[in-house]
């Protein structure tokens, strides 16, 4: 009985974790497209030609790829409440900044710094709902905890669509005061996981990365790699040009946002739906299905008709799957490495995908400048998302045999021990 009761208490624990986790990336989610949603009054305010807005727009993408990288390594140092805590308040105060600033270049820093913030936080994220609860619920703990991101941006795209801000700067503020405002809760309610280090700095950096891109585990790195890059320039081309393609496709830029915003919605259905899924016992289906759906869902809205109910239904198959394949991805992410090192892999990984997040629009704005239609750019990225998905399989393939190899010399050890203890 009283097993039983701690049992419950610690799952109970764990999902109290994962509410906090849930709410940060929910305000991450808001952050990341609060530029676009200001952006319609940011230009004309501040005068911007459209090559500044596009350095506006990548400068908070540069720096997510940076803090990705500091923020794993935050995580595995110092603790992965320590890293979420720097991260929100990164992102937090340099948003606020933003808000406040009265030249392009400094318009240019801030938004960078806001990324680093950005960047620094999924990692430990992903880590904290890793660890929040048992290896089994695993998948399950991670998508909870990414289905608030999408969440987020369908707020922002609702913000933005009801014209519910008074000014570019409120978007910003209020960007500003949520993670801020996290933060001592944060303090009070979120136990600090901390990794447990036995040597000096300099060889924790060495095994780290042997752990990361040493001869048994190089593969399982490039193939996370590759997931994340493919899959999350799928996704940002999406989230970047889905409107305008809507648009280009005969809706009206109301329509196309309330697309947005059903895609988002989708989105967070996706991720419960394919955490949970991770954590069954046939994942290499769960990885074909989410993939393959993705595709037809791609199909699908590259040979929609100008109907508005049509395209709400494609919004939302389309955000769920292509949101559900970024689940798979942080839901095998944590698995793929030990706790010691955990932080900084999912780093690194988050980064690589991030050059992903920086090629899928650069991609979508080549090929509509060199006179492709929008169902001809859906259509163009379908093989990229087949490859997402065959580096995903490849990956879930190698993670169930590294597993079973580790059943295996488990059972062996017991049997072991139990022949010897027979002859004792």
């Amino acid at each position: 009985m009283g097993k039983s009761a701690r049992g419950i208490s610690l799952q109970t624990s764990g999902y109290k974790v994962l509410i906090l986790c849930f709410c940060a990336a929910m305000i991450e989610g808001f952050d990341i497209q609060a530029a676009g949603v200001a952006a319609p009054k940011l230009a004309p305010a501040l005068g911007l030609a459209p090559g500044q807005m596009a350095l506006f727009f990548s400068s908070a993408t540069f720096g997510l790829i940076f803090g990705a990288i500091v923020g794993g390594r935050i995580a595995d140092r110092f603790g992965r409440r320590t890293g979420l805590i720097l991260s929100l308040l990164t992102f937090g105060l340099f948003s606020l900044g933003t808000a406040l600033v009265g030249s392009f270049s400094a318009l240019v820093l801030m938004r960078f710094l806001t990324g680093v913030g950005l960047g620094g936080a999924l990692p430990n994220l992903v880590a904290i709902a890793a660890e929040a609860l048992s290896r089994e619920r695993r998948g399950t703990a991670v998508g909870l905890m990414y289905a608030g991101i999408p969440i987020g941006g369908a707020i922002a795209s609702a913000v933005s669509i009801l014209g519910l801000h008074d000014s570019w700067e409120s978007i910003f503020v209020i960007g500003g005061i949520l993670p801020v405002a996290l933060v001592p809760v944060l303090l009070l309610s979120l136990p600090d996981l901390k990794v447990a280090r036995d040597h000096g700095d300099e060889a924790n950096i060495s095994a780290t990365f042997r752990s990361i891109f040493g001869p048994s585990s190089w593969q399982t790195t490039l193939l996370l790699w590759l997931g994340f890059f493919f899959s999350l320039l799928v996704l940002y081309l999406l989230l970047n040009w889905l409107p305008a393609l809507m648009v280009a496709k005969g809706f009206s830029k109301y329509d196309a946002g309330i697309v947005q915003i059903v895609f988002n919605i989708g989105g967070a259905a996706g991720s419960l739906m394919v955490g949970n899924a991770l954590d069954g016992i046939h994942r290499r289906r769960a990885v074909i299905l989410s993939y393959g759906l993705l595709v037809a869902a791609l199909f699908g809205v590259a040979l929609l008709p100008n109907n508005l109910a049509l395209a709400i239904v494609s919004g939302v198959l389309l955000g769920g799957t292509i949101i559900g394949v970024q689940a798979i991805l942080y839901g095998l992410a944590p698995q793929s490495y030990t706790q010691e090192v955990r932080g900084t892999a999912v780093g690194f990984a988050v980064a690589a995908g991030r050059l992903g997040s920086v090629a899928g629009p650069l991609l979508a704005g080549a090929l509509v400048a060199g006179g492709k239609s929008a169902t001809e750019v859906l259509l163009g990225i379908v093989p990229i998302a087949i490859l997402g998905g065959l580096a995903s399989l490849l990956l879930v393939h190698r993670l169930a045999k590294a597993q079973n190899a580790g059943n295996r010399d488990a059972a062996a050890e017991y049997e072991s021990t139990a022949v010897s203890q027979t002859s004792a």
